[in-house]
């Protein structure tokens, strides 16, 4: 073994490790980043981005096969599912190389293995082929491993039948039955793709609700929709085991003191994720972690250890990239010496369901359990012009003001484009606005940001196009 040594040492090339990357070489930081996969971590490989790429795609099939109203007749449509998946995978390529390009464009080195601390300054890497080296990070090592998922006892993940999103995003045909083990995000939202190939999907959830930790207004638009089209939704419902032969499967499921048996092409196991934190050697090194195994770090991303940071999922919910991408940004400019931290007051989600979710701030029962008196603005897509031409009229905004001074608290949406919408509440809660000065601000027209304005408008009681009650 030889030392090598740089400024920072990042260890994961994931949305938050990569971002750290560039960032540190933009400050002129000389920068290695370990990585044992492929840079761009869960996310770009076989998260975020190519799921958004089957939701996109399939649920363009769905428009066109519901357009009839508009006098578009469509005949013979057919999903190449071989072909989606050659074309997801192009984009999944082009992001990926991009990422490493940038990365060294900014300075920066990249080697692949699995890294293990060996003490506060020092990572060994272990490639593929079992060689080591020991590698010395001068001012800082950043830990950005993000996260796994989660196994359940009974359910052997096999990749051919009993699979995870990671097998989930990549099948060559759409199952004809599919029993999806949790009703979270991840789930719902490939559960949906494969509903507008033509998949009976089945849900097997152990809370009373989908989609838990959401508003359950929003969500009930999602799980009307997915029921309308077939889906079957088994809440409260224990998946006690699953037996696997001749290329299929039966699940046996208990709810209210029953149990059924499902037979299924695919299980998709979409149960959480628990963090990447296990072989880093945090122990020896002295490294704090919660119960779960999250890495605990402060609000500029130091943990216990002086010189070694967490970003990420590795560092516990929410778990989202963007979340991970500031805190690399965040992470990079304190190793640097800069005045930085984690003070952003708004954190958005949004979920890729059909229709989509997205959330910012405090929820309604959120608010109430803090003990805060609100107002409450909704305004429905189906009265959006533009939501109507668009044939796309699920769903609606919902707007959490506080009762006293009008100070925008939370806002959700459900309906189409909620991802792309909920961005100008997180700007409104991260400036400090009131509900006037969104209400104030001329929104084009006909787009549905109109219905932001009015949703707004109708928690001071000045909607225009609905009745203020």
């Amino acid at each position: 073994m030889r030392d090598k040594s740089y400024d920072l040492i990042v260890i994961g090339g994931g949305p938050g490790g990569y971002v750290a990357a560039i960032r540190a070489g933009q400050l002129g930081l000389d920068t290695l980043v370990v990585e044992r996969e492929s840079m761009g971590g869960v996310c770009l490989n076989w998260g975020c981005i190519p799921s958004k790429a089957l939701i996109s795609a399939t649920g363009l099939v769905d428009r066109i096969s519901h357009a009839q109203a508009m006098g578009i007749e469509v005949q013979g449509l057919r999903i190449d599912v071989p072909k989606l998946q050659g074309w997801k995978d192009g984009i999944v390529k082009k992001l990926t190389s991009g990422v490493a390009n940038l990365v060294k464009s900014s300075g920066g080195a990249i080697v692949e293995g699995s890294a293990r601390l060996t003490g506060a300054h020092t990572v060994l890497v272990t490639s593929a082929d079992g060689k080591s080296e020991s590698y010395v990070a001068r001012k800082g090592i950043i830990i950005a491993t993000g996260a796994t998922p989660l196994q359940i006892p009974g359910f052997d993940i096999d990749s051919e039948v009993v699979i995870t999103a990671r097998e989930a995003v990549s099948l060559q045909r759409a199952p004809e039955t599919l029993v999806l083990i949790g009703g979270g995000v991840i789930g719902m939202e490939l559960g949906m793709v494969y509903q507008k190939l033509g998949t009976k999907v089945v849900v097997v959830e152990m809370l009373p609700r989908l989609l838990s930790g959401v508003d359950p207004d929003l969500v009930k638009v999602v799980e009307r929709k997915f029921k309308k089209a077939g889906g079957e939704i088994l809440l409260e419902a224990r998946a006690k085991s699953c037996q696997v032969q001749g290329g299929r499967a039966v699940v046996t499921v208990e709810q209210g003191g029953q149990e059924r048996s499902i037979d299924c092409d695919k299980v998709l196991v979409a149960v959480g994720f628990r963090p990447n934190s296990a072989e880093l050697g945090l122990a020896d090194t002295g490294v704090a972690t919660d119960a779960r195994g999250h890495i605990v770090v402060d609000d500029m991303l130091k943990t216990n250890v002086p010189g070694v940071y967490a970003i990420g999922d590795v560092t516990g919910m929410p778990y989202l990239a963007h979340r991970a991408m500031k805190q690399g940004e965040v992470a990079a400019e304190v190793v640097a010496g800069h005045k930085s931290a984690c003070d952003f007051r708004a954190m958005p989600s949004a979920i890729f369901t059909d229709p989509e979710i997205a959330t910012v701030g405090l929820s309604e029962s959120q608010a109430k359990e803090e003990g805060i008196a609100i107002k409450i603005g909704k305004f429905p897509f189906a009265a959006s012009g533009r939501a109507m031409a668009m044939a796309e009229t699920d769903g609606f905004v919902k707007t959490i003001v506080d009762a006293e001074n009008d100070q925008v608290l939370g806002v959700g949406v459900v309906g189409p484009e909620a991802s792309e919408l909920i961005a100008e509440s997180t700007l409104a809660i991260e400036m400090c606005a009131y509900a006037q000065d969104v209400s104030l601000t001329i929104h084009s027209h006909p787009t549905l940001s109109e219905a932001m304005d009015e949703s707004f408008r109708h928690a001071l009681k000045e909607a225009i196009h609905i009745i203020n009650k």
